[in-house]
């Protein structure tokens, strides 16, 4: 078993030959990280870039938080079934916590070995072999600590060696500044959205308020006239109402458009649907799966509709129906150009509802708002459910 110290060199060690092969594949590497700015994503392409650049049957890439836990945690090498059997994200603790604590990079013949060594869950998969290195901002040792990548059971040999190290502690140099380009990235990217909210919140004051107040006073003063008697001039500024509410409308309207959710405009609806399940299927004990048909983009009005009502009818299936599998489909009618329309389902095996009784008591569920943001765009919604058999909802949106 050894245990490596932190080391300033950054190229292949100098007892071994420098192999081109290292340079072509770190190349490679370098490039597929740098070409995401999700920092999740870039997480993932870290991972699975370290993994298959040194040869590992697992690897995993923790990003530290203030409370002893890591805030993110992204792994490669096992399958999404295994991934959620394991449970929760790990805790920094044994050999984890050593190297995140001291910043320094661990090479182990086998893991189960070392004294801080603590065990794991039984859906873990069998670790040996072990390869660790920090992640440092600035890509400098004795920086913050950005992350961690982990590395196990090196595939044709026993145990990694010197050459797997350096080249992996290369690539965190070069992972340090891909990550750290993503966050600046997200961070402006709020900051963005912020200062438009911002801005759109001052025109909404500043035009459709306006609006209203005229809109106000004209039905005082036509209320006014028909008191003395003079119904001609009511109808007039009447008349005057009707056009300032309807100036007051077409605000409102263009005021909803600029505030369209920023996955939708950033990824499209597709890419914005995966994240959402992503999302939720890490955060709920349920197993929540999506298939999704490729297509070309929908009215952005249509997308919303879709994305909103996606929402909330996940909502409703994690919070209230204790299901153990919701899937989401989301398919075309008509080719990718969806000319006959789309269909979007939320399927759940949970406890189920009878559709009238709820409706009658007035427990709507989210049902009314989900139904009149379809209808706002040509489309319907219907429910399918029953006490005990779980419950479908399909939301179906006009072709162009």
């Amino acid at each position: 078993m050894t245990n490596a110290p932190p080391r300033p060199r950054r190229i292949p060690c100098g007892d071994c030959p420098a192999d081109p092969r290292d340079f072509a594949e770190l190349s490679g590497a370098v490039l597929a990280m740098t070409r995401h700015l999700d920092v999740r994503r870039v997480l993932q392409t870290i991972t699975a870039t370290a993994r298959r650049l040194v040869g590992a049957r697992y690897a995993a890439l923790g990003v530290p938080d203030d409370h002893g836990g890591f805030a993110q945690f992204v792994v490669d090498g096992i399958s999404d079934k295994q991934w959620k059997a394991i449970g929760p994200l790990p805790r920094q603790h044994g050999v984890l916590a050593e190297m995140v604590k001291k910043a320094a990079s661990q090479r182990l013949d086998d893991v189960r070995e070392h004294p801080d060594f603590g065990g794991w869950p039984s859906a873990h998969p069998e670790l040996r072999d072990f390869l660790g290195v920090p992640i440092f901002d600035g890509g400098e040792e004795g920086g913050d600590v950005l992350g961690a990548l982990f590395l196990s059971n090196k595939t044709g040999a026993d145990s990694f060696d010197e050459r797997d190290e350096e080249l992996l502690r290369t690539l965190a140099d070069h992972a340090a500044i891909a990550l750290t380009n993503a966050r600046l990235y997200e961070r402006s990217r709020e900051l963005t959205i912020v200062e438009e909210r911002s801005r759109i919140a001052q025109e909404l004051h500043d035009a459709v308020a306006q609006k209203l107040f005229s809109l106000r006073l004209t039905a005082q003063a036509a209320s006014a006239l028909l008191d003395r008697g003079e119904p001609d001039r009511a109808r007039e500024e009447l008349a005057e109402v009707a056009s300032l509410a309807a100036q007051a409308a077409d605000e409102l309207r263009g005021v909803v458009v600029e505030l369209r959710p920023a996955a939708l405009v950033e990824d499209g609806l597709v890419a914005a649907l995966r994240s959402e399940v992503e999302v939720l299927d890490r955060a709920h004990s349920a197993h929540v799966t999506i298939e999704a048909d490729r297509l070309r983009a929908l009215p952005a009005a249509q997308e919303e509709a879709v994305l909103r009502i996606a929402q909330e009818a996940l909502h409703n299936a994690l919070r209230h129906s204790g299901a153990a599998r919701v899937r989401v489909t989301f398919t075309c009618r008509g080719g990718e150009t969806c000319e006959s329309g789309a269909v979007l389902r939320i399927i759940d095996d949970g406890c189920g509802f009878d559709v009238e009784e709820v409706r009658g008591k007035g427990r709507r569920l989210g049902l009314v708002s989900m139904r009149e943001r379809a209808a706002a765009v040509g489309g319907t919604v219907q429910v399918d459910s029953a006490p005990g058999r779980g419950t479908v909802i399909e939301l179906e949106v006009p072709g162009g």
